[in-house]
């Protein structure tokens, strides 16, 4: 049944990031819908909506943003929370096998551009005050090698290209799209990420009426930092 609250879909609901974002939209008065392996769909209550999901299937992302739809409605804003990575030898990034590779680009890539499209064919039917918002949580890796992480660097990287596109092309119509990275405050990578900083930084965005930049380098407590 539709609902007049704002809906928040965060696909990948982690106990850092996205249980973090989960509380600080719920606070706000969002309708919040979860989406993951883990979550239990008995647990759903009025205002949250757990879908379990496997993000290496895609059409598992559409099966989620139907679900959403027909219990609480269209969502305004879209968290896409979702990473995989499968480590290989750092002097040897090719000894990864084929398998692993396809399974971490297609959560990390495919998957978030079946999300993006999703996303958009939802804010298409909201009101002109509606956030509009997509977020792909991102890290360094779309401008940082790390050697054991080839597979996920890739991934980060098509997702960051996909957002770049997303926010030149949908900025006319209102749709904001962001990649948000969360840095030191030296700029350098940080490796153990703040979910509540994160939080802080999503509803900002959502918050914004017009586009920012779309690479979101951050720093908890100062928000986005452009960083060479």
């Amino acid at each position: 049944m539709a609902t007049l609250s704002p809906i928040v879909l965060i696909l990948g609901s982690g106990p850092n990031i996205g249980q973090a974002v989960a509380r600080h939209f719920g606070s706000k008065g969002y309708k919040v819908a979860l989406v993951s392996r883990s979550v239990k769909e008995s647990e759903s209550t009025d205002k949250q909506l757990n879908i379990p999901s496997d993000f290496s299937k895609i059409e598992d992302v559409v099966k989620a943003f139907t679900k959403v739809k027909q219990v609480f409605g269209t969502p305004s804003v879209v968290v896409y929370n979702v990473s995989a990575s499968s480590l290989s030898p750092p002097d040897d990034p090719f000894a990864l096998s084929y398998s692993d590779f396809n399974k971490d680009t297609t959560i990390n890539i495919h998957s978030a551009f079946i999300a993006a499209q999703q996303a958009v064919q939802g804010f298409s039917e909201l009101p002109s005050s509606a956030s509009k918002t997509f977020i792909y949580t991102g890290n360094v890796l779309n401008v940082q090698i790390l050697p054991r992480f080839i597979s996920q660097g890739i991934g980060k990287s098509g997702g960051a290209h996909l957002i770049w596109a997303a926010s030149a092309a949908y900025k006319n119509r209102g749709y904001k799209f962001y990649y948000a990275d969360e840095r030191k405050a030296d700029g350098s990578p940080k490796y153990r990420v703040d979910g509540d900083a994160h939080a802080e930084l999503f509803w900002n965005l959502s918050s914004d009426k017009e586009q920012g930049p779309w690479m979101q380098t951050f720093v908890k407590d100062v928000g986005y930092q452009k960083f060479d």
